[in-house]
């Protein structure tokens, strides 16, 4: 059996300036495909990932990352991938750090990768402190509902087996996770059912935090309440 084929999805939505640097830094040793999806993007974004070899996925309006991530998904899948990294268009994630992320699928039988900064040996720089508190404790919430020992449980850096992505318990086509709910929902999903979940350490970079729009799209306070409907939803059997 050869070695796994594995495709990088990012989600962009105006990130013109940055995507084509997360492009530019994808280890092509490791990654078969590059797959930019543009969430109705009007700034250049498509261009210039469409310019650096990417393959470009576009939805013609806005519909959330959580559409755009599983738009990647879906053509991944079609395409018979093995293994499906997903990553920041803004440049916040280390993209050379992809063979370290997927290395627990290929080697240990692992199906989700959860990338986090706070393990020895991962990093985060400057970050804002807001951030910083919200992270953590989002991640003491999910290990109090699920009780995995997860530390960075809202890094976006993952690593997936496409047979995860395959599994019918795992719904991701629901209306409620177009934005950014599908990530969390996965991740929830992936613990709950079982699946061979782990960590490693990454970097998470923040280049510019002198303005809350120049290293997030993320609305304060109105998405980090709609993030928690994963938690809260699966938890009470709300949603599956």
């Amino acid at each position: 059996m050869g070695a796994p084929r594995v495709a990088a999805v990012i989600p962009v939505y105006n990130e013109r300036g940055k995507i084509g640097r997360v492009i530019e830094k994808i280890p092509r040793e490791a990654v078969a495909e590059t797959i930019a999806v543009s969430d109705g993007s009007d700034d250049g974004s498509d261009e210039e990932a469409r310019g650096l070899g990417a393959t470009l996925l576009r939805h013609d309006r806005v519909k959330g990352v959580g559409a755009a991530i599983r738009t990647g998904f879906d053509y991944a899948l079609q395409r018979n991938y093995d293994i499906i990294v997903v990553l920041a268009g803004n440049d916040k994630d280390d993209p050379s750090e992809i063979p370290r992320l997927i290395k627990p699928i290929v080697e240990e039988g692992f199906d989700y990768v959860q990338g986090s900064r706070y393990l020895p040996g991962g990093a985060y720089g400057t970050m804002p402190v807001h951030r910083a508190v919200l992270t953590r404790a989002y991640s003491w919430l999910v290990r109090r509902a699920t009780g995995f020992p997860i530390t960075d449980a809202t890094n976006g850096f993952r690593g997936i087996r496409a047979s995860l992505l395959r599994d019918p318990r795992i719904r991701l086509h629901q209306d409620w996770l177009n934005r950014g709910e599908l990530e969390y929902y996965l991740q929830l999903q992936a613990i709950r059912l079982g699946f061979k979940v782990c960590e490693v350490p990454v970097t998470k970079i923040y280049p510019d935090i002198s303005a809350y729009r120049r290293y997030t799209k993320i609305r304060p306070v109105v998405d980090w309440i709609r993030f928690l409907r994963p938690l809260v939803y699966l938890t009470l059997g709300i949603k599956d």
